[in-house]
């Protein structure tokens, strides 16, 4: 078995993809696990796992240019025989390690150079030019690296270039978090949305949407807006007498939101790295038993329609959304079959136990000696090239 350290300078501690199912994974198959977090919570132990924390910064240059390199003393501290990296400002760090002869792996969480497209304060010309400038940046560490985690196959794709131990592991859930609505011959009044809460995940066309229902049907909103300006614009909306907002959940009250909820939206707007995304917002609300209104990008519709499992929506048309909330409202029992079509489809294909099996698989290759770097270099000692000369 082995030491294997997280690194994250980003995530909160008990991130769902990071904590509650990559570490306990390879926790509960013997390894000993460590994170490394940023955000000023103090040192601690859960299930088994030991969590150090370098404090939070004050703000995102800070994190930027220094937390990532305490993340990466702390984690030098711990020394493990893998480090696993979380952001791609960490990238730097994994390659001062793998310089010092450390094995490191990356887990892509998204698909950035498409994400920096879509970012609306950066001008056209100078969004390409930054999303090419790290996708040569993040292809030629991961060259450097010993392999990396995809949390999509269109990401896995994307990177299949630049490194030989390469596996996609979904962002699907664990299907006993989630067991299913109690079997009820009440009507259930609300629908939900559970996430982050921003303009380009749709939540003015949601609150749009709310103003233009005929049921007496109320959103459910579960979630921390990214942006107060936004929070002050919806909540002047007419829609917003619709909306009950529920703040930040933690898992046990997502789930019971869910458990109470007719339908669950995910109506992300269509951006570049949106259409090829696998929001695991979705696979929860299908692992809940209760219906899905998505958005109609293809990847999205061939989930939906193939399971049988809800609706699919232009997300830019409150007018079709509050249609489809409106049709299930009023159709219970429709509702009630395409909750349970859902359900089936994560206990059969969705659902973290199966991806977990494929990061158990990756790490004994890694452990073995299977993984090779496609380039090779001359490895150093770490300690004669500290991380702390880069603060």
């Amino acid at each position: 078995m082995a030491r294997i350290v997280h690194l994250s300078s980003a995530h909160p501690r008990f991130d769902t993809r990071i904590f509650v199912k990559q570490c306990r994974s390879l926790a509960s198959h013997g390894h000993e696990l460590s994170l490394v977090v940023a955000d000023g919570l103090g040192d601690a132990c859960r299930d088994g796992i030991r969590i150090v924390d370098v404090g939070r910064p004050s703000g995102r240059g800070e994190r930027m240019l220094r937390t990532t390199w305490r993340v990466g003393r702390a984690a030098l501290a711990l020394g493990a025989d893998v480090y696993q990296l979380h952001d791609p400002e960490l990238i730097p760090v994994g390659l001062r390690l793998a310089l010092g002869g450390r094995k490191v792996v990356f887990d892509a969480h998204e698909d950035v150079p498409n994400q920096l497209l879509d970012k609306p304060y950066l001008s056209p010309r100078n969004a390409r030019l930054l999303s090419r400038a790290y996708g040569m940046l993040e292809g030629g560490a991961l060259r450097r690296f010993d392999g990396v985690l995809a949390a999509t196959p269109t990401i896995r794709d994307r990177l299949a270039a630049h490194q030989a131990l390469l596996v996609d592991v979904n962002n699907y859930p664990r299907a006993e978090e989630f067991t299913g609505p109690a079997p009820t011959g009440e009507a259930r009044a609300s629908f939900c949305y559970v996430g982050s809460i921003s303009a380009i995940r749709g939540v003015r066309e949601l609150v749009q949407a709310c103003a233009l229902l005929r049921t007496p049907a109320r959103l459910a909103l579960a979630g921390s807006f990214a942006e107060a300006e936004l929070e002050a614009e919806v909540r002047r909306h007419p829609g917003w007498r619709r909306v009950d907002a529920l703040g930040h959940l933690d898992r046990k009250g997502i789930a019971r939101v869910m458990g109470r909820a007719f339908a669950g939206l995910v109506t992300l707007l269509p951006t570049a790295s949106y259409r090829e995304a696998l929001p695991v917002k979705m696979f929860e609300y299908m692992a809940a038993g209760i219906p899905v209104i998505a958005s109609d990008f293809p990847l999205w519709r061939d989930i939906v329609e193939g399971s049988r499992c809800g609706l699919c929506v232009d997300p830019r048309d409150p007018a079709a959304i509050a249609a489809a909330i409106d049709h299930l409202a009023s159709h219970p029992r429709q509702a009630r079959e395409m909750g349970a079509n859902g359900r089936r489809a994560v206990l059969d294909r969705y659902n973290w136990e199966n991806e977990e099996a494929k990061l158990i698989a990756f790490y004994a290759d890694l452990l073995s000696g299977h993984s090779t770097r496609k380039k090779p270099f001359k490895q150093s000692n770490l300690s004669a090239h500290p991380i702390r000369s880069i603060d």
